[in-house]
């Protein structure tokens, strides 16, 4: 996918593209069953500002979906949520604050939630 492998210019195309898909309930279980979960964990772990920002709006969509947080739990996600709603940009925070707030409704995200910090 372009999101994973392509250039910096293509990946952000394809994260901005991702984000706005997850507005969408079929669209999001479409990208989780996708693996799209882990390249957007990625994306906002190791990519530009801007796919950072775009991956984190988007993993705060999916992270409404039941099925959806406990994949980005498994990704990762908590630690990197905890992360970027410290030192990330005003973007970043909100939606790593969104998706926390999302993930915090189960229990044991919620205890891992504040063993990360959050």
């Amino acid at each position: 996918s372009l999101a994973r492998d392509g250039n910096e210019r293509q990946k952000e195309r394809a994260v901005e593209a991702l984000w706005h898909l997850t507005y969408n309930d079929d669209n999001s279980v479409a990208i989780a069953a996708a693996d799209g979960i882990e390249v957007l964990v990625a994306l906002a772990r190791d990519g530009t500002e801007r796919q950072k920002d775009c991956a984190a709006g988007a993993l705060c969509n999916l992270s409404m979906n039941d099925d959806n947080k406990a994949a980005i739990v498994a990704a990762g996600g908590i630690e990197l949520f905890v992360a970027m709603a410290r030192d990330g940009t005003e973007a970043q925070k909100e939606n790593a604050a969104g998706a926390l707030a999302n993930l915090a409704l189960n229990d044991d995200s919620s205890v891992a939630i504040a063993a990360a910090g959050g």
